[in-house]
């Protein structure tokens, strides 16, 4: 790496952490806890990549953003930012920032980032006219979404869903129920050039009838129309949905849809029409499950808990073993069962803080199951974990992963595998090695590496 970055941020920790992984790499590095001096250096002509975080003493990194565009146009700025949702990404692109990444961030990949924002000579954008972007009562309503997380798999769908949020590309969003699918179409919309023109949710009664598919065009206006759950169209439906695409003129709307079946596998089982599958696939984003992103899980429940207050409720907080059992179950119903049963523990808990005992009895009337989406009785291992690794392709939106990722995927499998192998042999690890069938310094080696807790214990079988 070869140049001059300015780094701005008021945690001083994160200060000398850039500045010596910069210094290391090559660079000359400028760190301030201050916008106002970012601001001058760049006046002054100094730095070819600003580093900056959102949330300064002195103001907001993403507000300073247009500042350094209109004094230094081409100069790429990298925000940071420990607001993790989905407002943050997208206003960060539509501010023009070269890139974003949140906090906590992963180092190797910052310094990728900066290498790439070094190297490659920026373009800059011309200023979308008469585009005053989203109105302060769209950004309260939006802030509202439950679009929250810091997770790598949602942070890389927020990317994705600010890089295609302005593009004619069909978007097909697919993920279990409760995900937040809908809502992830409503952002794309609400934060595009649309914005002000209407977004219509087609379903297969809105299409019945000769008149039904010129009812929702003409109810979209060259907006946006979302087809919500697609698979569970009628082949009638289907056939309407694919003349009235073919049919669009000018002035076409934004075409999304959702699914949280398998469309490919249903076209290949001959269930849904391969031309229609083709004219909705344009980009498609996958929305983890819940079970998936379990460190967004307090995110989420802290976010749930500040809604109910704010709507008159008591207020609560979750002690630290009740969250480690919310954090453990599985939560088929995804988001939106978790939202419901932070709801219900609000109005039901005794005091204050919610109980793991209080938890207990909710969870304890709902199911356990883990819904995997499009994989059959009949698949193996091998089939699920093909289609788990596709789809965390697909979350990166044609962007490569980072580097070392035989190393991350074999790390990811083997962890559980030996964390099973020792519960079913009661936490013996010479049973456990024989059984796994590798040596038992071998196993130990690995236990540590994986900083997996081991628990001696009399296992009845």
């Amino acid at each position: 790496m070869d140049g001059t970055v300015l780094v701005a941020d008021d945690d001083r920790t994160i200060r000398t952490v850039l500045t010596q992984a910069l210094t290391r790499a090559g660079c000359k590095v400028h760190a301030t806890s201050s916008l106002m001096t970012l601001m001058r250096w760049v006046e002054e002509g100094k730095g070819d990549l600003v580093i900056s975080d959102v949330m300064m003493p002195d103001g907001n990194g993403l507000e300073t953003l247009p500042k350094i565009t209109e004094k230094r146009p081409g100069l790429p700025v990298i925000i940071i930012s420990a607001q993790n949702t989905i407002m943050t990404a997208i206003q960060a692109t539509e501010k023009d920032a070269y890139d974003y990444l949140p906090k906590p961030f992963d180092l190797p990949d910052l310094m990728k980032r900066a290498a790439r924002a070094l190297d490659v000579k920026r373009r800059s954008k011309p200023a979308r006219a008469m585009d005053e972007g989203p109105s302060p009562a769209m950004l309260s309503a939006r802030e509202e979404l439950p679009l929250v997380g810091r997770t790598a798999a949602m942070q890389a769908l927020y990317r994705l869903v600010a890089r295609v949020m302005n593009t004619d590309l069909p978007v097909l969003i697919t993920g279990e129920s409760g995900t937040g699918k809908s809502l992830i179409a409503r952002a794309i919309h609400d934060f595009s050039d649309r914005r002000t023109l209407p977004f219509v949710v087609a379903s297969g009664a809105d299409l019945d009838g000769m008149d039904g598919p010129s009812a929702v065009l003409s109810r979209a206006r060259g907006g946006s129309i979302l087809f919500d759950e697609v698979s569970d169209l009628t082949e009638d439906a289907q056939a309407k949905i694919v003349r009235m695409l073919d049919a669009f003129g000018d002035a076409a709307p934004r075409v999304m849809a959702t699914s949280q079946r398998n469309l490919m596998e249903k076209m290949e089982a001959g269930r849904f029409r391969q031309d229609l599958f083709y004219r909705l696939g344009g980009v498609t984003l996958s929305v983890p499950a819940l079970r998936e992103r379990v460190d967004d899980i307090p995110l989420l429940a802290a976010h749930f808990l500040a809604r109910v207050e704010r709507d008159g409720m008591a207020l609560r907080r979750v002690s630290a073993e009740a969250m480690e059992l919310i954090r453990a179950y599985s939560w088929p119903g995804n988001v939106r069962q978790l939202e419901n049963t932070i709801k219900r523990l609000t109005v039901t808990s005794q005091s204050e803080e919610i109980t793991k005992t209080e938890v207990e009895i909710v969870l304890g009337n709902q199911p356990a199951v883990e819904p995997l989406m499009g994989v059959g009785d009949g698949d193996k291992l091998s089939a699920s974990v093909f289609k788990h690794l596709r789809r965390y392709f697909d979350l990166h939106g044609g962007v490569l992963p980072p580097p070392g990722l035989h190393t991350r995927i074999l790390r990811e499998v083997e962890a559980p595998l030996i964390e099973i192998a020792l519960d079913a042999t009661g936490g013996n690890q010479a049973k456990c090695a024989d059984l796994l069938g590798i040596n038992r310094n071998t196993l130990r080696k690995k236990i540590t590496e994986l900083d997996i807790r081991v628990t001696r214990r009399r296992k009845l079988m």
